[in-house]
C-alpha cells in the first residue's frame, strides 16, 4: 500500500476511511523521520492529518496497530526498491557502483534505514518476509547474471549483497554524522563498498 504525502493541516475535512489511513500512515512516517519511534503517538498523528485522538483509534485500533501498519507499509517500499535492483541487474550489466547505488538508494528512500533500525532495536521482525524475498531474488539475479552456480560462487555473492546492505543500512541510519566527523564527502561510503565488491569474487570469502 503505498502512501501518499501527509496533508499539513489540522482542519477536518470529511475523507474515505481508506485516504484516512493513508494520510494517517504518511503522518505517521514523517514523524519517524523528524521525531524518531517514539514520536508516532495516535495524538501526535491526529493533529498532523487534522483527525481526533478517537478517530485514529478507530481507523487502527491502538498506537501499536498504528506502528505496525507503518512497519509494513515502508518494509513494501523496501522490498519495492530491492525488486527494481533485481530488474536493474537483469537487464543491465550491473556494474558495482549502479547495484551499490541502488541498494544504498533504497535504505535512504522514505526513511527505509530508519525503519529498519526501529525494527532491529524493537526485535519486531514480523514484517520482513517481503525484504527476505526480494534480497533472495536479488542474489539469484546477480548469480543468473554471472553464470554461477557453485556452492563457493553463492558464498561469494551473499557475502557481497551481505556487504552493500550493511553497508547501505548504515550510512543511512549514521553515515551524515561519521562523513562530518571523518571530513568525508555524501558519496565516500558508495564508493569504498564499489571498490570493495570485485574482491569477492577473487577468492573464497
Amino acid at each position: 500500500m503505498s502512501i501518499r504525502q501527509p496533508v499539513a493541516s489540522t482542519k477536518r475535512r470529511k475523507r474515505s476511511p481508506e485516504e484516512a489511513k493513508l494520510e494517517a500512515l504518511a503522518a505517521a512516517r514523517e514523524l519517524l523521520l523528524t521525531g524518531g519511534p517514539k514520536a508516532i503517538t495516535l495524538t501526535n498523528v491526529g493533529k498532523a492529518v487534522g483527525m481526533t485522538h478517537a478517530n485514529v483509534i478507530h481507523h487502527f485500533g491502538s498506537a501499536a496497530e498504528l506502528q505496525s501498519a507503518l512497519m509494513g507499509s515502508m518494509v513494501a517500499d523496501l522490498a519495492q526498491s530491492i525488486e527494481d535492483a533485481v530488474t536493474h541487474v537483469r537487464s543491465d550489466e550491473a556494474a558495482p557502483r549502479e547495484l551499490v547505488d541502488i541498494v544504498f538508494d533504497a535504505f535512504e528512500k522514505g526513511g527505509a534505514g530508519m525503519l529498519a533500525a526501529w525494527m532491529a532495536l524493537s526485535q519486531e521482525v514480523s514484517h520482513l518476509e517481503p525484504v527476505a524475498d526480494a534480497v533472495r531474488s536479488l542474489v539469484k539475479a546477480i548469480e543468473d547474471r554471472a553464470g554461477i552456480s557453485d556452492e563457493v560462487a553463492h558464498r561469494r555473492v551473499t557475502s557481497a549483497v551481505l556487504l552493500i546492505a550493511l553497508c547501505g543500512f548504515g550510512d543511512s541510519v549514521i553515515g551524515p554524522q561519521l562523513r562530518e566527523m571523518l571530513g568525508r564527502d555524501p558519496e565516500a561510503a558508495r564508493r569504498v563498498t564499489a571498490r570493495l565488491l570485485p574482491s569477492f569474487f577473487e577468492g573464497e570469502d
